[in-house]
């Protein structure tokens, strides 16, 4: 089971007058770490430091990442990433911002502030669990259209897509656990006529 940040959360704290603003997001690719990553730059243009760190993957396959961003080597970007290796997320990007408040904190102060805000940030960040799932199409009439709805909401079934014609269109990611209910409850509410289509694998989000 992969854990990973449900939405993204922000946290703030200070030492020696410096400003620090800790941001995380989801992120389940490298690229999308790194869209992040800019993101936050942009958004504060104006700091003295952004530091950088990701976690990709979960178990013995992961992808990490992190950087100074011009302060002190190891003093920022290292502490930030073991904080995020030890809260048991992945598929996670942290940035810490810094806005220099004229007190030097030397390497050991650089650490614990660094390490702080992530953990702060951290503390903060709602979770989520990721479980098996397979993407499904369903073609339905408009009369069963807020029935579905429900019942997917109910399961805890993702609606990714929906187009209407003469029919409803769904792609749905149902999760391999309410599978056989899904189809079960489907099935009655459709009078045996709405039959899900599977194809590929992929995942499913469930809060903690």
């Amino acid at each position: 089971m992969l854990v990973v940040p449900y939405g993204p959360a922000r946290a703030e704290t200070r030492a020696g007058n410096s400003r620090f603003i800790a941001s995380i997001a989801r992120a389940d690719s490298p690229e999308e770490a790194r869209a992040f990553i800019r993101s936050i730059k942009d958004e504060f243009p104006d700091a003295s430091h952004n530091v950088p760190a990701f976690l990709i993957g979960g178990g013995a396959c992961v992808t990490e990442f992190c950087s100074d961003d011009g302060e002190p080597s190891g003093t920022s970007g290292r502490p930030v990433l073991a904080v995020l290796k030890g809260s048991g997320l992945g598929n996670a990007a942290v940035v810490v911002t810094r806005y220099f408040g004229g007190t030097l904190l030397g390497t050991g102060g650089l650490v614990k502030a660094y390490g702080d805000a992530a953990k702060a940030v951290l503390a903060a960040v709602a979770r989520a669990e990721l479980i098996p799932a397979r993407f499904a199409s369903i073609e339905l009439p408009y009369q069963r259209y807020e029935g579905v709805k429900a019942l997917a909401q109910g399961l805890g079934v993702a609606v990714a897509r929906e187009a209407f014609g003469e029919l409803v269109a769904m792609e749905l990611v149902v999760p391999t656990a309410v599978r056989p209910e899904f189809e079960r409850r489907l099935a009655e509410l459709g009078a045996g006529a709405i039959s899900p289509a599977y194809r590929g694998e992929t995942s499913a989000t469930r809060p903690l």
